[in-house]
Parts: C-alpha cells; sequence; structure tokens
C-alpha cells in the first residue's frame, strides 16, 4: 500500500467533473426527487425572469424521447461575448458553477435560484441539452454533452420582437436511478408556482401520457388556501394583506376550518421551504400575541392566555416572502435563516392582522371560540397523556404489555414491527431477530384520527401503545433524540383491510409525528401475495410477477395468502422480514401540500371528494375474487 501523500494525491477537478461525481450535494438526490430537481432548477430561472417583470409565460413538455423542454418569454439568456472568459455569456452560465444574473441586484432583485449552479447543474447532469435563445431578432442554438460544449452558439433563425429561453435536456442514465419524468409531481409544483405568482401561465404538456394542463392564478393566495380547504368545512373566507418593509413583500392569507389539524406552508421567492424557517416562525409569534391580545381587550378574558399549539388548531395559512438576499440551509433551499425576517414578519403580521380583527370581529371571535375549545380538548388529552404514563409504570420497564422488545439497546440497528393482528403478531414474535426486531401487534383497526379530536386519539388504548413504544412522544412534544428504533414499520395483510390499516397508521404518523417520516424512520412492509412451489418454495408479490412465473417454472400449486396470519414463523422471517431478503416501502413526504390534501380527501368528511376520486381511479384498481 502507497501511503505517501504528496501534492500529486491533491486533484483538481475542471469545469463541472465536480457535480458529476457527487451530484447530491447539488441536487439532494439521483433518484426520482434528483430527476424531478433538474426541471425544477430551468423553471425557477423562468420563474425569476416573471418576479423581474419580463416573463408572462412558461411552457414544460415532457417529450416521447425521454427528453424535458423548459422555454420562456423572459428576456433570453446573454449571448454577447463575456469580457472575463472571452466566450459566450451563455456558455458562462451553462458550464460555470456559480455564474448568472443572480449576483448582480440590477438584473434580478429577487431570485429563488440564489447560487447560480442550477442551469449549469441541469448541463452536467444530462447526456445532452439543447438550449435556444431569441434575442436581439435572432435564433442562438447551442448544445452541450455531460456539461462539455459539443458545437459553438450559432444563428439558426430569426424572431422578431419575440425573445426567451428554451432548454431541451435528456437526463443521464448513468447518474440517475430512474429517467422518466411524473406528470403528477411536476403538476404538483407548477400549481403552486402560480398560486403564487398571480397572472403568471404555466402549460404542462406530456406527450407519453398524453395530458395537458394550465396553471394559473389571478387570485394568488386566496386560491391557494381555497384550494388546500377545498374538502374541509371552513369557518371564513380567507384573510390576505400583501405589505412591504426594508425591500422586502410578505403576502399572507389565512382561513380556518372546523378541522384539527394545523398546516402552515412557508415559501420563500416561490420556493417551498419545507422545513420552515425565520419567517415561519415570525408568522407563529405574531398570531399567539394577536390572537391573546384581541381576546383580552374585547372579550373580557383577561384570566385566560391560549397557546400557539391551540390557536393554530384548524388554520391553513400560506405565507409568502419576496426578499433580495435569502439565506437558505443547503441547495435544495428547504429552510430560511436571514435572522432580521423574524422580526420584520412578526412586525407586519401583527399590524396587518390586528386591523382585520377590529375590522371583522365575527371572524375574529369564531377563531379565538375555536382556540379555546382547542385549549379545553388540550387539557383533556394532557389528562390522556399522563393516564399513559401512569399506566406505563405498571408495565414492564414502563413499555406497552403487547410489546416484545429486542434486546439490542443501540437504537440504529433496531426496528420496530407494527403488526395487523394477533396471530400474525404471534408468527413474527416467533420468527423474528430478537436482538434487533421488536413486534408489537395490533387488535383491528385503529381510531381514525381525521375525524378525531387529540383527546379521542390520545384516549385510544391502540395508539397510546404505539406512541409509548416509539418513544418520541406526538405534537410540539415530539423529541426524534428519545426514537427507540431506527425503522418503525408498518405491517398489514395484502388485501383490502390490511390496506385499510395500512392508511389509518399513515395517517396518524403524518398527523402526529410527521418528523418521523421526514427522518426517515417510517416504512411499510410488503408481504407477498403468492407462494409457488416447484421443487423448492418461490414467492410472488404482483399479478403480474405471477403470470411470469407459473409460465417461466410451468406450475400450477400456487397458494393465495389472504393474511399474515396464514403464514409460519419461518415464512414470514422468509418473506417479510429478514434484512436481506425481504421488500421494504420506505415512507416520505414528496410534498406537504399535495399530502394534507389526500389525507383529508381520503380520510375525512369530504364524502364528494372521495366519490370523484374513486370515479377517476376505479381503472386502476385491481379486483382479488
Amino acid at each position: 500500500m502507497n501511503t505517501k501523500y504528496d501534492a500529486s494525491k491533491i486533484k483538481v477537478l475542471e469545469g463541472l467533473e465536480g457535480v458529476r461525481l457527487r451530484p447530491a450535494m447539488y441536487i439532494g438526490s439521483t433518484g426520482k426527487d434528483g430527476l424531478h430537481h433538474l426541471v425544477y432548477e430551468a423553471v425557477d430561472n423562468a420563474v425569476d425572469e416573471a418576479l423581474a417583470g419580463f416573463c408572462k409565460k412558461i411552457k414544460v413538455s415532457l417529450n416521447k424521447d425521454g427528453s424535458a423542454t423548459i422555454e420562456d418569454d423572459g428576456r433570453g439568456i446573454p449571448v454577447d461575448m463575456h469580457p472575463q472568459f472571452k466566450i459566450p455569456a451563455v456558455q458562462v452560465a451553462l458550464t460555470k458553477l456559480h455564474a448568472g444574473g443572480k449576483f448582480d441586484k440590477k438584473s434580478y432583485a429577487i431570485s429563488g435560484g440564489l447560487h447560480g449552479v442550477g442551469i449549469s447543474v441541469v448541463n452536467a447532469l444530462s447526456k445532452k441539452m439543447i438550449i435556444e435563445i431569441k434575442k436581439n431578432g435572432k435564433i442562438y442554438q447551442q448544445e452541450y454533452s455531460r456539461g462539455i460544449v459539443k458545437t459553438k452558439l450559432k444563428v439558426i433563425g430569426s424572431c422578431g420582437n419575440e425573445s426567451g429561453t428554451k432548454i431541451i435536456f435528456w437526463p443521464d442514465a448513468e447518474i440517475f436511478s430512474t429517467v422518466e419524468f411524473d406528470y403528477k409531481v411536476l403538476e404538483t409544483r407548477f400549481r403552486e408556482i402560480a398560486f403564487l405568482n398571480s397572472g403568471l401561465k404555466i402549460n404542462l404538456n406530456d406527450e407519453v401520457k398524453n395530458k395537458k394542463e394550465e396553471f394559473f392564478a389571478a387570485g394568488g393566495l386566496i386560491e391557494f388556501v381555497k384550494w388546500i380547504n377545498k374538502s374541509k368545512d371552513v369557518m371564513h373566507k380567507p384573510i390576505y394583506f400583501k405589505r412591504e418593509i426594508n425591500s422586502m413583500s410578505i403576502e399572507l392569507s389565512i382561513q380556518y376550518n372546523h378541522g384539527y389539524q394545523e398546516n402552515i406552508f412557508g415559501f420563500v421567492n416561490t420556493i417551498n421551504t419545507v422545513e420552515g424557517g425565520t419567517h415561519i416562525s415570525g408568522f407563529k409569534t405574531a398570531l399567539t400575541r394577536v390572537v391573546n391580545d384581541y381576546m383580552k381587550k374585547k372579550m373580557s378574558s383577561k384570566n385566560i392566555s391560549l397557546s400557539g399549539e391551540d390557536i393554530r388548531e384548524g388554520i391553513i395559512a400560506i405565507v409568502s416572502i419576496k426578499i433580495g438576499n435569502p439565506q437558505f440551509e443547503g441547495q435544495t433551499k428547504t429552510k430560511l435563516g436571514n435572522s432580521e425576517v423574524k422580526g420584520y414578519v412578526d412586525s407586519i403580521v401583527s399590524s396587518a392582522l390586528s386591523e382585520f380583527f377590529e375590522e371583522n370581529p365575527s371572524v375574529a371571535k369564531k377563531i379565538i371560540s375555536k382556540a379555546m375549545d382547542s385549549a379545553k380538548a388540550r387539557l383533556a388529552a394532557k389528562k390522556a397523556k399522563d393516564l399513559v404514563r401512569r399506566k406505563s409504570v405498571f408495565s414492564l420497564g414502563g413499555l406497552p404489555g403487547k410489546l416484545a422488545d429486542c434486546s439490542s439497546k443501540k437504537s440504529e440497528n433496531t426496528e420496530l414491527y407494527i403488526v395487523e393482528g394477533e396471530s400474525a403478531g404471534g408468527s413474527a414474535k416467533m420468527g423474528r431477530d430478537r436482538i434487533i426486531q421488536a413486534i408489537l401487534p395490533l387488535k383491528g383497526k385503529i381510531l381514525n384520527v381525521e375525524k378525531s379530536n387529540p383527546a379521542r386519539t390520545l384516549s385510544s388504548e391502540e395508539i397510546t401503545n404505539m406512541i409509548t413504544a416509539v418513544g418520541t412522544g406526538v405534537g410540539e412534544q415530539f423529541k426524534l433524540e428519545k426514537l427507540r428504533y431506527h425503522k418503525v414499520i408498518i405491517m398489514t395483510d395484502a388485501d383490502v383491510d390490511g390496506e385499510h390499516i395500512k392508511t389509518l397508521l399513515l395517517t396518524f404518523f403524518f398527523r402526529f409525528m410527521p418528523e418521523l417520516i421526514k427522518n426517515g424512520n417510517l416504512f411499510v412492509a410488503v408481504p407477498p401475495l403468492y407462494k409457488i412451489r416447484k421443487r423448492k418454495d418461490y414467492y410472488v408479490y404482483s399479478g403480474e410477477e405471477l403470470k411470469k412465473m407459473v409460465e417461466k417454472l410451468g406450475a400450477s400449486s400456487v397458494t393465495r395468502f389472504k393474511g399474515l396470519g396464514e403464514m409460519n414463523a419461518s415464512q414470514l422471517w422468509d418473506t417479510t422480514m429478514n434484512p436481506k431478503t425481504r421488500k421494504i416501502k420506505k415512507i416520505f413526504i414528496e410534498d406537504a401540500v399535495e399530502a394534507d390534501l389526500t389525507f383529508s380527501m381520503l380520510m375525512g368528511d369530504d364524502v364528494q371528494g372521495r366519490k370523484e376520486f374513486l370515479a377517476e381511479n376505479a381503472k386502476e384498481a385491481q379486483l382479488d375474487i
């Protein structure tokens, strides 16, 4: 082994080599999320043109040859020679990291594509890219491959007074685990962009699936909260205001519903800050203060003080700010860090909301009345939690009596299986790896938390058993560092009832422990549907796979597993629990807005919405006879 460490060991990555070597540093992952991030980066550049006042329409096309096209009617990337590099400016933007108009505040006062690496990263991770620019009456074109220039910038036609940029790129299969774009994922993001930029049109066209849609929201954030609340019983018309302070624009819309969930979505320069940040902190602080102040002044409730959690029950709020120099955490921009923003948002929201309450006392009283009901329920929920703690004292080690715990004390290696049914729970306990796998059997279907208040939810024995076993607590008391297992795995039967129980459990975790999902700790087991015996046993996980296996093996002694309880301990271990051979699905929140809408529609009181969903998706259903 050569241990010599000298200058020859220091490697300099030229151009965009570093992006191809470590793509996840720039786009988050090389899976489905990272693939779509390429489209977002190109679209964000067009949105920046819209924010600057030069773009009215963006066209996105998913093409039959696997490429994606993003076209805008903005000013067009500059094509003149760059004074420093002596090559066309567009070539600099596409081949140099941290190069672009975002650093010149004269070109872009506000920008989502902050770091200036976006379009060059798309170029680096595409096996082919073609850029066309309409500018100065001419159409310019240049071709690249994996970040390397393939042709010189050339004029291919004329365009009159038109201007804009068109990018066509083919994602590199050497980089990505999938290169197939998902219409639904892009649809969700583009709808958000349209809501956040009233007047901007975005056209999405999928040539492969023959689907297209135009996103346009003249009403902006007001339409956004209405859309999120469309399946809920709302309490009032949306509250809306927009203000500016120190070159920062703050736009806000609020609408309460009669439900129990809190949903506050933050955006900075149209970027969805899924982890929140200083703008969300400022909003929460102001909301709590304004509601309490109004209650004490106008409702003779001087001795009552509502918590932030009470006041935010049932709220849907969109906080959208536009700022010249946002400080995001990481290239994927999930959390805002500007310390001054908290005070600005606090000040603006305090002033505007106080004014709104003075002018609309009936709405203010409805909100306060709901918050007071929430406070009563919170006290009831606290009593339920205390009861859980007291009960746990009488259980072995403070854990539910039904829990068969694992022997390992190192949480990074351990797994908790939440299993449907006592019978399957018994097989799982016998077949498991006792060192790292814990088993918690459930009795029937758990409570639907979407229709239940927190007090009733936390009084449910099955739910409190889960909370105690997981160890983190729920809601504002959630502490990830107290998680007892690295993986929490839901294991239900592969039938209709099993799918329903799985959905009920996912609803619980999404509403009460979303941080567990965000941290990547929640999974779903995938049990087999069939067993084929041909000299040995083969396990099959779908009808399509069954057909192929039967043809391949020439077998006909096929066994259909109707439930986990039909498997003995060794079968359950081999198919569903052995880390070396099992299949499990990791649960993650791709889009919090869309997830909230889906859970509300499927598990809430929106019967009509469910009927429409079933009618629309009936063709995808597979009958199990």
